[in-house]
């Protein structure tokens, strides 16, 4: 099935100062969108409403987060994936890269891994974040429980990635072992910011 225009032109218009998506990607993209939508009304995957706001909240500002991190190759872990956000649009953003979607909760696993069928880059844990094993060279997530996150990413991240609230981030910056740097605002309004940080550990490594 084609991508409707509506999906495609939008995607297109609100990330063109920041990322230039293929076709193919737009339609990765819309196949994860229709797959949410069927899943949603049988499980509480997300409360925001389908259509543009799904597509901004979700989509938009996880491929402009996605911006904002390294070029090149890397693996990347995102913790509490929930629906796949935001490390599903960052591995179609970023093919190279080796991504972990992290989701505790047994039903969203089984929906990243049917969402997730047929991509080589992606590979779905259906476990607590504290549980896995090795590190990454990114630990991202769109923080919920910015305690927990907070303290487990530097346990599996090189460098820190966390989309939140403008109001949330003081608390963030209390962390001791993780170097901020300034946030950037996202886009679309509703004082939403994303910002990245470096393990201690690691700096001058």
């Amino acid at each position: 099935m084609p991508v409707p225009a509506w999906f495609h032109n939008l995607l297109v218009r609100e990330l063109r100062p920041w990322v230039a998506l293929t076709d193919e990607q737009i339609t990765k993209l819309h196949q994860h969108y229709e797959l949410l939508e069927r899943w949603n009304k049988r499980i509480n995957l997300t409360s925001v409403a389908s259509g543009e706001e799904m597509v901004v909240r979700h989509y938009c500002e996880s491929l402009f987060f996605a911006a904002q991190l390294s070029n090149g190759s890397d693996s990347l872990v995102d913790i509490g994936s929930g629906a796949g956000f935001p490390g599903f649009p960052i591995a179609i953003a970023k093919p190279l890269w080796n991504v972990t979607l992290v989701e505790s909760n047994q039903r969203k696993a089984v929906f990243l891994r049917e969402a997730t069928r047929g991509m080589p880059n992606l590979t779905v844990t259906a476990s607590r974040a504290e549980d896995i094993s090795g590190t990454f060279d990114w630990a991202v997530s769109r923080a919920v429980n910015l305690e927990e996150i907070v303290r487990l990413a530097p346990c599996l991240g090189q460098r820190i990635g966390l989309m939140l609230g403008e109001e949330d981030f003081p608390a963030v910056q209390t962390a001791k072992r993780i170097a901020w740097s300034e946030p950037i605002r996202l886009p679309w309004g509703d004082r939403r910011i994303c910002v990245v940080g470096v393990s201690r550990g690691t700096i001058g490594a």
